[in-house]
């Protein structure tokens, strides 16, 4: 019966817009991997069955009270890190120039710095939901705490390297400082650190080469359609192409020929622009649009610090993963490797989304609980 009763209580809108965007999805990873998938439709399998996997690890996320989860949040950071060690070791394998993965066999791959960023989320909440005595601001301590840790995940991720994941991490932590509520020169400090350390990254010669060639093709796609621009310029090309209403689902001359690298994956917003124009990208972003919103009130109405922290953290998250998996296909962002979420092809991402999901829905329907 408190089964039912907190299904009663979910957010209804929110669950409606991450379901619409599971199926648009499906629908685009199907175009896009029909031609040279495996059994033509043997990506799409995979992808609904994580999917499925997805919506029971949300389902399991919102049943159980996030305040217990507090508790548990030190061992899921912890578990997290495990995952990014263990992608050191011989375990590890490289896709795409990443040191990112773990394979399972089967053709299934778990990427832990995935997981990461809900462990994140998680261990930020609970350091800094508790605020110093006399005032509604965390303890400087917890603060340092909290960029310490955050530092040491981001620093493994970087190893891998994925600059990518790092600057979610990076948004994450900055995000949950904000929202805790410290003090405007924490943040101007922090803001100054952000920019020393990224001068650092790019003068230390931290980056691999590819990684600086896609920042290159960002500043000027047109100086090498051919090379480091061809992403960039094929991306543009797909979406332009489908101007107002689209060329029709399958019938993307783009996607069908495979002009666009990782068009089920990164690139999958090209797909929706060609094949549903300029309406169908603006309702996918719209569908996120109501997600963020969800979330933003989720985390207003919590009288609780540390599922204000938490659903505020998981809005930032997707905010910037979205923006960013965007703007680098419609050229306003440089090529970081992002997949869309609740959109694109793959499996540990669609797991940590969904779960983000069900924290937020964890969130909603204790709210008013105490």
């Amino acid at each position: 019966m408190a089964g039912f009763s907190a299904v009663g209580r979910m957010d209804g809108l929110l669950l409606v817009a991450v379901a619409a965007l599971a199926v648009i999805g499906t629908m685009l990873v199907w175009s896009s991997t029909r031609t040279w998938a495996p059994g033509a439709t043997g990506l799409v399998k995979k992808h609904i069955l994580n999917l499925v996997i997805g919506a029971v690890l949300a389902g399991t996320t919102t049943m159980v009270d996030y305040r217990a989860l507090r508790i548990c949040a030190p061992l899921v950071y912890v578990v997290s890190l495990v995952g990014l060690f263990l992608v050191i070791t011989p375990l590890g394998s490289t896709v795409n120039g990443a040191h990112s993965w773990i394979m399972l066999g089967g053709g299934f791959a778990f990427q832990p710095s995935e997981f990461a960023k809900v462990g994140l989320v998680m261990m930020l909440a609970m350091l800094l939901a508790k605020p110093a005595t006399g005032t509604d601001r965390p303890r400087g301590m917890d603060v340092w705490i909290a960029l310490v840790i955050s530092a040491f995940t981001m620093g493994l991720v970087m190893f891998q390297p994925d600059f990518g994941t790092t600057m979610v991490l990076g948004v994450i932590t900055a995000g949950s400082i904000v929202i805790a509520g410290i003090r405007k020169r924490w943040i101007g400090g922090l803001a100054l650190s952000a920019v020393g350390a990224a001068a650092a990254v790019w003068f230390l010669d931290v980056l691999e080469p590819y990684q600086i060639a896609r920042f290159t093709a960002f500043l000027n796609p047109a100086s090498d359609p051919r090379g480091v621009g061809y992403n960039s310029t094929q991306s543009l090309i797909a979406i332009g192409s489908g101007e107002l209403f689209g060329k029709g689902l399958f019938d993307g001359g783009q996607t069908t020929g495979r002009f666009v690298p990782e068009q089920h994956t990164d690139f999958i917003f090209t797909v929706a622009g060609e094949e549903f124009g300029f309406l169908g990208s603006v309702t996918v972003v719209a569908l996120l649009g109501v997600i963020l919103v969800r979330g933003v009130r989720i985390a207003q109405e919590c009288g609780d610090r540390f599922g204000t922290l938490v659903a505020g953290a998981i809005v930032c998250w997707l905010a910037f993963q979205s923006f960013i998996n965007i703007g680098m296909t419609v050229g306003i962002m440089p090529i970081t490797g992002l997949p869309l979420p609740f959109v694109s092809y793959g499996g540990t991402a669609t797991f940590a989304n969904m779960i983000a999901v069900g924290l937020l829905q964890a969130i909603h329907i204790r709210k008013h609980q105490f």
